[in-house]
């Protein structure tokens, strides 16, 4: 039986991050000789979000770095440096008694100590978003001070970095972004769901996911979106996702937007895409963008911006979906407008996505971490 411990915040906040944590998880616990236990800092007595199968053990450390959120700033950085110690006392404590053959850290509060550990277990560090964009997720502005922190903070990331086992990124693209890294590897995430069924492609609708927020770039969308509504006036745009809308809500008021949809964040996406023909994606930046490869696997297929890092890995541009300039949302909406006039065109790049996409199947993602394991176990060269 192998053990393997993972280390991440926690598992109660929807997120991508949560779900293919949740995936993987579930998969080596049921398919494998794998002994998996996922140990959190925050969320103590909150449920998971997604359904862990009873054979996950979850370690709580109960460390709340989840208060850091209300304090001000001149509290919050003492306090932080205590949770900190405590969090390493705490985790290399869980870790020793455990005595896990690998430990999985997803780069979050741990990775300037994790390789320290003296807990015999391999190390690996998996990153769900871009360097470009790691410590930037949601503002785009800048100054000196900021960008001299964010140096000073990326050169000692790739130190912590380099004594990492083996550090797995999402994409190629990405994998490009660390030459000074010898140990980079990529596995993309893999889908959470195998669709037995596929959109037919004739509703007149387009469909857009994520959380509201600056990096999914639904700004753009909604500008896109006054070019394509007033051309298609029988086509409708719903978006579903977490967070504030009124950004969003004064946008489609000012540009007197037509059949768009603001909508919450919903548990069931598999039956949303299945009432599309189109989905798009506005994101600025992405890790890998998870939403596209699930829309394809329903036979939808997708509009993206060919933003950092996912969709170039994930889109096959003019066989299975199209590919935006990142930002320009006058192209956007002629690809938009594209696939809405060609409806032939519409499916049969749908029916490329569903068979394209399955490099992204669950069995087919999985093998390629337990080859991962198995090899750092056996002490094989990769």
């Amino acid at each position: 039986m192998i053990r393997i411990a993972y280390c991440t915040p926690s598992l109660h906040i929807p997120g991508g991050v949560e779900r293919v944590l949740t995936t993987k998880a579930n998969y080596l616990a049921e398919n494998g000789n794998y002994d998996i236990y996922i140990l959190l800092t925050d969320g103590k007595g909150k449920p998971p979000c997604y359904t862990l199968s009873p054979k996950v053990k979850i370690i709580q450390l109960n460390i709340d770095f989840e208060e850091l959120w209300e304090l001000p700033l001149w509290k919050k950085v003492p306090v932080y440096l205590k949770k900190q110690r405590i969090y390493r006392r705490k985790l290399s404590a869980a870790l020793s008694h455990l005595k896990p053959d690998i430990t999985v850290s997803l780069l979050r509060r741990e990775i300037n100590f994790i390789t320290s550990l003296k807990d015999g277990s391999k190390k690996i560090g998996e990153l769900h978003v871009n360097r470009k964009n790691y410590r930037n997720f949601e503002k785009n502005e800048s100054n000196f001070i900021k960008e001299l922190f964010a140096k000073l903070w990326m050169k000692s990331l790739v130190r912590h970095l380099k004594k990492l086992d083996k550090f797995v990124v999402l994409s190629e693209e990405d994998r490009a972004n660390w030459p000074e890294l010898q140990n980079v590897k990529v596995i993309s995430n893999p889908l959470p769901f195998q669709s037995g069924t596929f959109s037919d492609l004739n509703n007149k609708r387009i469909t857009a996911a994520g959380r509201y927020t600056y990096q999914k770039g639904f700004d753009l969308l909604l500008e896109a979106w006054s070019k394509v509504c007033n051309r298609h006036p029988d086509w409708e745009l719903h978006i579903y996702g977490k967070g504030d809308k009124t950004t969003y809500q004064v946008l489609a008021g000012k540009w007197k937007l037509k059949n768009l949809f603001l909508e919450n964040a919903t548990p069931d996406m598999l039956c949303k895409y299945h009432e599309s023909s189109i989905f798009v994606s506005s994101s600025r930046f992405e890790g890998f963008g998870m939403v596209i490869a699930e829309a394809m696997a329903c036979g939808v297929p997708a509009v993206s911006f060919a933003c950092p890092c996912g969709p170039k890995d994930i889109i096959r541009d003019g066989e299975d979906g199209l590919l935006v300039e990142n930002g320009k949302t006058e192209e956007l909406a002629e690809k938009i407008n594209y696939l809405i006039e060609n409806e032939q065109i519409r499916k049969e790049m749908g029916k490329k996505a569903r068979i394209n996409v399955q490099r992204f199947a669950e069995d087919v993602i999985m093998q390629q971490w337990i080859q991962l394991f198995n090899n750092l176990l056996n002490g094989t060269k990769q």
